[in-house]
């Protein structure tokens, strides 16, 4: 019986594309200096697809793979992945959601944390600025206000862990959530104006892309922060970094780019970081 093809579009640890071999007969696009034409050749024995957060199954991917059955991602976001197509042509798609809620949470308020007493930009003082002086002070994360944008499978635990610091919690989503006590904003803009932190966690639409405009981010309490862990086209970043280079915002936590995997390039002084 012939192997089930399956084209992974990115690369995978040695030990999952070991197993996979065993399993299924592997196509690695990424190698391949011409995606396109390599999936075209071997469109006839693909049935499956293996994607992610940054690669997946875009419709001109979809148009090609004329027997395509399923499409796995390995993630939770499905913006790379053509739903409407999908179902119009009956394919499966399967994505991987609570595998890392606690873990991207966490990260989240590590990145507040890290932003707030500038640990990074300090590390970077003391291994070869320090006979210069004092450093500047930094400040505390415990009482801050922190404003959620999507408070869904993410938000929500990176709000309780908020709460655990003593930090008022608010939260704008489509509709108000029930059987929760933290305020409801009806906008983004409403929610930035009446908060010192904003993390940003809901998905990636047409509705959310650039969610995070000019406006919203002047609109931040002065000197405070922004956290993306949701998606990168969430934030206007030539405006972000705008915003950074001229002092309005007090820095920027970022998981996610919106061309990635390119970062953003802005000095160090101007508190921009990411993992």
């Amino acid at each position: 019986m012939e192997s089930i093809g399956v084209a992974l579009m990115y690369p995978f640890s040695s030990y999952l594309e070991e197993e996979l071999d065993k399993l299924f007969k592997l196509f690695k696009c990424w190698k391949s200096p011409n995606q396109k034409e390599f999936l075209k050749e071997n469109s006839n024995s693909i049935r499956a697809l293996a994607g992610n957060a940054t690669v997946s199954a875009e419709v001109e991917t979809i148009n090609i793979l004329l027997k395509l059955k399923i499409v796995s991602n390995r993630g939770v976001g499905m913006d790379k992945v053509d739903l409407v197509k999908c179902k119009e042509k009956g394919i499966r798609v399967t994505n991987t959601p609570d595998v890392l809620t606690d873990d991207v949470a966490d990260l989240a308020i590590g990145l507040i944390i890290g932003m707030l007493r500038k640990i990074c930009e300090s590390d970077r003082y003391v291994n070869g600025l320090w006979v210069k002086g004092d450093y500047k002070l930094t400040t505390k994360f415990s009482g801050k206000s922190v404003g959620i944008l999507g408070l869904g499978r993410i938000g929500f635990p990176i709000a309780k862990r908020a709460d655990a610091f003593a930090c008022p919690i608010s939260y704008y989503s489509r509709s108000e959530r029930p059987n929760t006590n933290y305020k409801y904003y009806p906008s983004v803009l409403e929610l930035a104006k009446n908060c010192q932190i904003i993390v940003i966690a809901c998905p990636l639409t047409k509705e959310t892309y650039h969610i995070v405009n000019r406006e919203v981010i002047e609109a931040v309490v002065p000197k405070g922060i922004i956290v993306n862990i949701g998606c990168g086209p969430h934030i206007d970043e030539p405006e972000l970094v705008s915003t950074l280079i001229e002092g309005q915002l007090g820095g920027a936590g970022l998981d996610v780019f919106e061309n990635e995997p390119h970062g953003i390039r802005v000095s160090r002084d101007h508190g921009v970081e990411s993992p």
